[in-house]
């Protein structure tokens, strides 16, 4: 088997517009897991929904595309553990942002 890029997370990352905070600075570019390194990919997107399930416009926050890539021969169904160390290690890192900032991430194993 050849080895191949594999998205482990896929989801976004908000914060209003008046936040003088750079996720892009905040979040290492690279996380080291016990069997892998993974990379962070942050990407400035339009709102990809008009509003928040409260009814709150999403017009008033930044937006940016985050997904976790990780390169392996392994079939990507076998990740799961993968994702679960890596949940572990982001999660502290994102709680640590400021007041106002939301994410929403998502397993999506799939070779690229």
């Amino acid at each position: 088997m050849s080895e191949k890029a594999i998205r482990l997370l896929q989801g976004y990352l908000w914060l209003p517009h008046e936040l003088v905070w750079d996720p892009e600075e905040a979040l290492p570019a690279v996380l080291e897991l016990s069997e892998a390194s993974v990379s962070l990919l942050l990407e400035p997107v339009e709102p990809p929904f008009a509003f928040f399930d409260d009814g709150t416009p999403s017009a008033g926050q930044r937006f940016y595309q985050l997904t976790a890539l990780a390169v392996s021969e392994r079939d990507p169904r076998e990740l799961h553990d993968w994702v679960a160390e890596l949940e572990e290690k982001l999660a502290p890192l994102l709680e640590a942002s400021p007041p106002g900032v939301g994410w929403l991430l998502l397993e999506d194993l799939r070779a690229l």
